[in-house]
């Protein structure tokens, strides 16, 4: 993540209007593009979901949960290049056509972090990814994500739709340690422990909450 990234701007008929630097795109609240990726899979009977911790240095909304996986597409990148932030942000390697849509959202944010000012105004096109990956074979990426937990979707939807106060989610962080399982070996174990947290709507990145109810409602019908 640098401030200098450049990122494609728009107006908002999304009509070009050329490149900015990250920073500038944020201080001026310039519309970008965005991806974003969930995570699901099925335990038996069990409907899961996966999302990330996001790391305390972010530029908006540091040490909240969000998607799996979601990044800004940079200048000239296209939704097919940007499934690239797959394999950054988690370790996951995809194929594009394995995606399933989930629709396109326009968001538009606003508040201060460290000190700066943002205005974040973004187009973002949702996808699912239904595979069973084990926690222990992710690779985070420490710049941006401080761990990733899973839940049921529906405790999820529950959740956000106001119908439950809260849930235990079980994952993994980083840590400085390795895990239990000792030396590092191909299930990218080390360096990462398990953790259990008290989970809350009010703790994920402040959407409407449309959004989340939306995507675990189609979840549920994929997974």
């Amino acid at each position: 993540m640098s401030d200098e990234e450049l990122f494609d701007i728009y107006d908002e008929e999304l009509r070009h209007l050329g490149t900015a630097t990250r920073a500038e795109t944020h201080a001026k609240g310039y519309w970008h593009r965005s991806f974003h990726c969930w995570l699901a899979h099925r335990d038996g009977d069990r409907q899961l979901v996966r999302f990330q911790l996001r790391q305390l240095v972010k530029d908006t909304n540091p040490g909240c949960f969000d998607i799996t996986v979601a990044g800004h597409l940079t200048a000239g990148e296209t939704l097919r290049d940007a499934i690239r932030e797959l394999e950054e942000e988690i370790g996951v390697t995809a194929d594009f056509d394995e995606l399933l849509p989930l629709g396109q959202i326009r968001e538009e944010d606003e508040g201060t972090v460290n000190g700066k000012l943002f205005i974040d105004r973004e187009v973002s096109d949702v996808f699912a990814l239904v595979r069973d990956v084990p926690l222990t074979a992710l690779r985070l990426q420490p710049e941006e994500v401080a761990g990733v937990y899973e839940a049921e979707i529906a405790e999820l939807l529950a959740l956000f739709d106001g119908k439950q106060e809260e849930l235990l989610a079980h994952g993994i962080e980083l840590t400085d340690e390795p895990m239990e399982t000792g030396a590092p070996d191909s299930s990218g174990a080390i360096g990462l422990r398990p953790s259990t947290r008290v989970v809350r709507a009010s703790l994920f990145v402040p959407r409407d909450n449309r959004y989340y109810i939306d995507v675990m409602k189609k979840l549920l019908q994929l997974v």
